[in-house]
């Protein structure tokens, strides 16, 4: 219905604005598939943001402020993991307390404010520079898709978290070391929403501690409208890339068409439900015709 929807410009502005949401869920896809679940990941991506703007303040050099941003997140992917793991504590509780947390840190860091003073002049490039027709974050977006793809189908990484999903306490008596991966697990959503933040807040020019309000929720439903269970054992990572599209090409089209934002919320969460209720109803299938 717009003209504008199918240009190169469009088109290339919806990758852009899906690349956090794809990046975080390909890893969020092999912890959903392993049964556990990461609330967290929008604030570790402001906080990862407002810590790689304040590490360039003091003259930290760029790529090392990345770092310091990415390593953010892994550690709060650590706790994560340590307290689902180790203490058996349910990841929704956990993960929503390191939500709290770490939005609370980035407010703290930035004193409730938009860091945008004293900013290296190559703080955009990692966010806004160009490869020839592609973007940096839609290039590093492919070879990160690419590398979990792999992960997933080619490694004891991707294939024990299906084993675990479906069933955990065979996965530990079929010698599998659960308790170690359920923490990889944690630790790669962390770090991949870590650098989610940095593409973000290069992209945005600032270190802002109110961004990803809400980028939790897109990832959930990018993964289970991509078809991974919510019960685990079940989900690709090539089905989040193609769920994360199709929220940001329907966010896309409703905003061209003029649609105020708070439909589309409307829209994204009567899109979980459904994706849910569908799923739910292929299990229940699928468990009758094995019982017959």
């Amino acid at each position: 219905m717009s003209r504008e929807f199918l240009t190169y410009t469009n088109i290339n502005n919806v990758l852009q604005q899906t690349t956090p949401v794809i990046i975080t869920g390909v890893a969020a896809t092999l912890l959903m598939i392993s049964g556990g679940i990461d609330l967290s990941v929008g604030s570790v991506v402001a906080l990862s943001g407002v810590v790689m703007a304040k590490a360039t303040q003091t003259g930290i050099p760029m790529v090392a402020a990345i770092f310091c941003g990415i390593f953010v997140g892994l550690l709060i992917g650590l706790m994560n993991g340590g307290f689902v793991d180790r203490l058996h504590i349910p990841p929704v509780i956990v993960t929503m307390g390191s939500m709290y947390i770490a939005r609370a840190l980035a407010l703290i860091f930035s004193n409730g404010k938009a860091i945008n003073a004293g900013l290296p002049k190559n703080y955009t490039a990692l966010g806004r520079g160009m490869f020839g027709v592609l973007s940096v974050p839609v290039l590093l977006t492919i070879a990160l898709l690419l590398l979990f793809i792999f992960l997933e189908k080619k490694t004891l990484l991707g294939k024990y978290s299906f084993a675990i999903g479906g069933n955990k306490i065979a996965a530990i008596y079929s010698g599998i070391g659960v308790h170690g991966l359920v923490v990889i697990y944690y630790v790669l959503t962390g770090l991949l929403a870590g650098f989610a933040g940095c593409i973000l807040g290069s992209r945005l020019g600032v270190g802002s501690p109110n961004v990803g309000q809400g980028f939790e929720f897109d990832v959930v439903v990018a993964v289970v409208l991509g078809g991974t269970s919510m019960s685990g054992g079940e989900g690709s990572v090539i089905g989040t890339f193609i769920g994360a599209l199709i929220i940001g090409f329907l966010g896309n089209g409703l905003n061209l068409l003029g649609v105020p934002s708070f439909y589309q919320g409307l829209l994204k969460g009567f899109i979980l439900v459904l994706a849910v209720i569908l799923d739910s109803s292929v299990r229940n299938r699928l468990a009758n015709v094995k019982a017959s």
